[in-house]
């Protein structure tokens, strides 16, 4: 890794003796010293780094890109932005070492659960740790649909065309959770399967679905409103306290939300659910100073890059929500926020439920594996009844509900 700043007081004493030499002699000189330079104290990062994210046109990678564009400027390295089409790849090449973090949305929950997709013998539980939290202006999951479905409310969805991207529960289980506000299930829809969340405005468009999923400020909605269907979202009203109970029985980690940005929305903005996208992720075996320095980076340079991408705004440090999370962080970054004054005795609290509920979800598997059946279904439904009691037998909810 390359350390910016060492040696800098040294530097400095011996650069002002020089100058002040020079002065003695007529010469009018202009000091520059980079920026990265003179506050970059013990930040390191590797000439290249990788991060997975959502595919190109997406507001993740989009910001993703405008972060890299700080660290090629400021700090000298690359910042690499690996698409992954789905949930799985997008944390297969985090666990594989392929990138050293992950730029996504709910899928690092559902890695750390070890359900839908990941409850599989090659995946299983986790041990996701959080760096930073996206909570813009705009949200992270919504419904949105074409205008000319007629879709005015979510109990309008009943019947109509819907988007189930193969290969995505963390899309999929929020949709499922969404249809609940209004007591539906994909029963009650006409589900129409695609390739990938590009796929999935693509197919309203083309008027092959009506309704699809995704952050209110996704750059591919722009082309549904350009189009001739149009583009509407319906609301998800906060005075039904018994239909967000539904939601939030199935994604705990979705609170109500106020949504100012995205197409069509009005200046008072429209009521959604939101949770954090991209939530930005690695491992317990992430390198804790890349950690420290990743987020360190993203906070001190928030005012250059907020503007850059659409939602990049919600990485501001106000809004990290360090008391509502679901996964624990990791060591590097609470290092950072505990230098700021940021990091809470309620903080604190939480983050160790978060490591203790991790650790009853590997002490159930570590405990389950060896005697699981071979085959591939009967193993992933004999884990999720044994990962539910483990969880139960613990008093911790267990999201069996909408799984």
């Amino acid at each position: 890794m390359k350390r910016i700043g060492t040696g800098l007081s040294s530097f400095v004493s011996i650069l002002a003796v020089y100058l002040s030499g020079l002065r003695n002699q007529g010469f009018i000189l202009l000091l520059f010293i980079p920026v990265s330079l003179q506050a970059a104290e013990d930040i390191q990062f590797p000439k290249t780094i990788a991060w997975s994210a959502y595919q190109t046109g997406t507001g993740g990678y989009s910001q993703a890109v405008a972060i890299g564009n700080i660290l090629q400027r400021q700090y000298g390295t690359n910042l690499r932005v690996i698409p992954g089409r789905n949930d799985v790849s997008r944390l297969a090449t985090l666990r594989a070492g392929r990138v050293h973090f992950s730029a996504g949305g709910s899928e690092a929950i559902y890695a750390q659960e070890g359900i839908l997709n990941f409850a599989s013998k090659i995946w299983g539980p986790q041990s996701i740790r959080a760096l930073m939290s996206n909570y813009s202006d705009s949200c992270s999951y919504t419904m949105v649909t074409a205008t000319d479905a007629n879709i005015r409310s979510i109990s309008d969805v009943k019947g109509k065309r819907v988007t189930f991207v193969q290969g995505a529960p963390s899309l999929n289980n929020a949709m499922s959770a969404l249809l609940s506000y209004a007591n539906l299930t994909w029963d009650d829809v006409e589900r129409v399967e695609v390739g990938g969340y590009n796929a999935s405005a693509d197919a309203v468009v083309n008027n092959r679905a009506d309704v699809v999923g995704g952050a209110c400020n996704s750059p591919p909605f722009l082309r549904l409103e350009a189009s001739p269907r149009g583009l509407t979202f319906p609301p998800f009203p906060h005075d039904d306290e018994e239909a967000i109970q539904r939601v939030r029985e199935r994604l705990p980690w979705y609170v109500p939300h106020i949504a100012i940005e995205g197409p069509t929305i009005p200046p008072e903005g429209i009521q959604v659910f939101t949770s954090a996208y991209p939530l930005l992720v690695g491992l317990d075996t992430s390198d804790e100073l890349l950690a420290y320095s990743t987020v360190r980076v993203m906070h001190e340079n928030y005012e250059i890059y907020k503007d850059n991408a659409p939602g990049a705004s919600g990485w501001r440090i106000d809004r990290q929500k360090f008391e509502q999370a679901f996964v624990p962080f990791h060591p590097g970054a609470i290092r950072y926020y505990k230098e700021i004054g940021a990091w809470t005795p309620e903080a604190e609290a939480n983050n160790q439920k978060n490591l203790h509920r991790q650790l009853v979800l590997k002490t159930a598997w570590d405990a389950f594996v060896p005697t699981a059946p071979e085959d591939y279904v009967e193993f992933e439904q004999a884990w999720l009844v044994a990962r539910e009691g483990a969880l139960a037998e613990s008093g911790l909810i267990t999201l069996g509900e909408g799984l």
